[in-house]
């Protein structure tokens, strides 16, 4: 686990700047995505010679979509927290009471649904603007997404981000990357928590990345024998929340939020409305 990746020395400041390993992973995750979005668009768009090109303006609204939909999301969740429980020391709490605080997305806070609902509309309404067939860049562009998240989420173990449960003794044989060990101590930056130091953790964040790669696969083969625009986004809909679901029953931070006294998290209470949302599309298809 690295946090940080390299320290740079500021003029002004006695403080060096951190380059996260967070934000590197996503980065390279978001160009990795452009890459294969280009990739699919020669081969599956309309016009194998200017499409590449039209979707490469399309991926720059996907990625503002991304981080305003994600952080949106992220911060009306941790307010309706607060509002819910009066903790002073949730997220929504500093949010009411610094307003300013809302735009201050480096220091983390971004939920996966929102930002895919922002990074979709972005890239609905860039796409319409270009005159590409809507759907059938929606398919493409969720193909990609999911070869980028692959990568992106390798970022969230780096940090220690997204950590996993403790792991039964029973089953602290099970090899990485199903269990990880907490370094002992911490490296500087990381997110694990003092309290998961010399433990043994579920490596949640690496099943996440497993669960996107897998879903990458899977959405390729469905595009390859595609029957109706949109089927590839419609079976991910059905897909996605399925693993997600799973994956939360055995994370351990308490940053991904919890309702209904602990038993339901943000991303299973959105799942649950994204699953049959998607089995209806897919029989609506």
């Amino acid at each position: 686990m690295h946090p940080y990746l390299i320290d740079i020395p500021l003029p002004f400041s006695d403080e060096p700047f951190h380059l996260r390993s967070f934000g590197v992973m996503v980065a390279l995750g978001f160009i990795f995505g452009s890459w294969i979005l280009g990739l699919l668009a020669k081969r599956h768009g309309d016009d194998p010679e200017g499409d590449p090109e039209r979707y490469a303006s399309v991926t720059m609204w996907i990625l503002l979509g991304l981080f305003l939909g994600g952080r949106t999301l992220y911060v009306i969740v941790e307010i309706a927290r607060y509002r819910s429980t009066g903790d002073v020391n949730l997220p929504g709490y500093g949010f009411m009471s610094d307003p300013l605080s809302i735009i201050k997305v480096w220091q983390g806070g971004l939920v996966m649904y929102g930002g895919l609902t922002g990074a979709v509309i972005g890239g609905v309404l860039r796409a319409r603007k270009l005159g590409l067939r809507t759907k059938a860049a929606l398919d493409l562009g969720l193909v990609a997404g999911c070869f980028g998240q692959a990568v992106g989420r390798i970022g969230c173990f780096l940090v220690g981000d997204d950590y996993g449960q403790l792991v039964p003794d029973h089953l602290k044989h099970l090899p990485f990357p199903i269990t990880v060990e907490v370094p002992k101590p911490l490296p500087e930056g990381s997110l694990f928590g003092v309290a998961n130091m010399g433990e043994t953790l579920w490596a949640t964040q690496l099943w996440m990345t497993a669960n996107a790669a897998l879903l990458g696969v899977i959405a390729l083969w469905i595009l390859s024998r595609r029957k109706w625009e949109g089927q590839v986004a419609a079976w991910l809909l059905v897909l996605y929340p399925i693993g997600r679901f799973i994956i939360e029953e055995f994370r351990g931070d308490s940053v991904r939020g919890v309702w209904f006294g602990g038993f339901l998290s943000t991303s299973q209470l959105i799942s649950c409305v994204a699953f049959p949302f998607g089995l209806w599309l897919v029989w609506r298809g």
